[in-house]
């Protein structure tokens, strides 16, 4: 029986993709495979404009329009997250190729990437799956995308006052925040923004959730980790009345009165990894985790 003719979908930033020119031994390599491959429309643009020359694809797509066997994603945690996005419950595996500079989530080197594509083509690829938490207002999903795979955020806005963030979980209350914000992080955003704020490391998988304040007023408020099947709802007040709403970073103003509610979406975000790719030696390796830095 004849091998599945597998298509891709390419998302990229264009500020980290020409660092390297191996983004063309990659589309070669694709088609050399005889596969399908479909690049971002803003991507592509970039591409065409910069390198000057034709490669060969099957299409261009515009946000969620694509329908593919894999996702590749060229850039860092930021391109990823951006992929994840418009992925969504489609639930495509993705491949982040890290061509920025921390890269836990775009995880794979470019110089590793036919390695990675092999394993794909010879379906042997490992996939880690990760869970994904939603945001809704009044009940109902927020408009922009609510799912984020690393955290949701509640922030004050520009150089107002802090606020004020009254949180309950499973119906029960927990306690009111006094701080600039609050973060909930799922185990795969425990390295991001959750952990520049003293936020636990988590190991993913654990299903668990944290609760961090972003600067709090009292300093005997600390971080607290839940069960991810939680429900969290918060209420806000703000001096100006309104605040942010930052789910995986992109942001939409609300206004105070609405009631925020926090849980475990029905999906998940499918990565693809290199084999033998663990998560404690990439924590050793990317946080320096354990090094001595004094001079000898």
């Amino acid at each position: 029986m004849a091998e599945k003719r597998l298509s891709f979908a390419v998302f990229g930033n264009a500020s980290k993709a020409f660092d390297t020119l191996q983004i063309l031994d990659m589309l070669d390599y694709l088609a050399g495979h005889e596969a399908d491959v479909y690049i971002e429309q803003n991507f592509y643009r970039v591409l065409a404009n910069e390198l000057k020359r034709d490669f060969p694809i099957a299409g261009v797509f515009e946000g969620v329009n694509f329908d593919v066997d894999y996702v590749i994603s060229l850039g860092g945690d930021g391109t990823f997250l951006k992929a994840a996005s418009k992925v969504g419950p489609k639930q495509t595996p993705i491949i982040g190729v890290n061509m920025g500079r921390l890269g836990f989530l775009a995880n794979v080197v470019p110089e590793d990437i036919e390695r990675v594509l092999d394993d794909v083509f010879a379906g042997k690829c490992e996939i880690e799956e990760r869970a994904v938490i939603q945001l809704e207002a009044d009940g109902e999903p927020l408009e922009n995308c609510p799912f984020a795979l690393n955290d949701i955020a509640i922030l004050k806005r520009d150089n107002a006052a802090m606020i004020s963030i009254k949180a309950s979980v499973n119906g029960e209350y927990l306690v009111t925040y006094l701080a600039d914000g609050l973060v909930i992080s799922t185990p795969t955003g425990s390295t991001a923004y959750s952990l520049s704020i003293g936020g636990p490391i988590i190991v993913p998988q654990s299903g668990i959730l944290s609760i961090t304040p972003v600067a709090p007023h009292s300093l005997n408020i600390r971080p607290i980790v839940i069960s991810d099947e939680a429900e969290i709802k918060l209420e806000v007040q703000s001096r100006s009345h309104n605040f942010l709403a930052a789910v995986d970073g992109r942001s939409e103003k609300l206004r105070e009165g609405v009631t925020l509610t926090v849980k475990k979406a029905p999906h998940k975000v499918r990565i693809v990894k290199l084999h033998g790719q663990r998560f404690f030696s990439t924590l050793r390796e990317k946080l320096m985790w354990g090094a001595d830095t004094r001079k000898l």
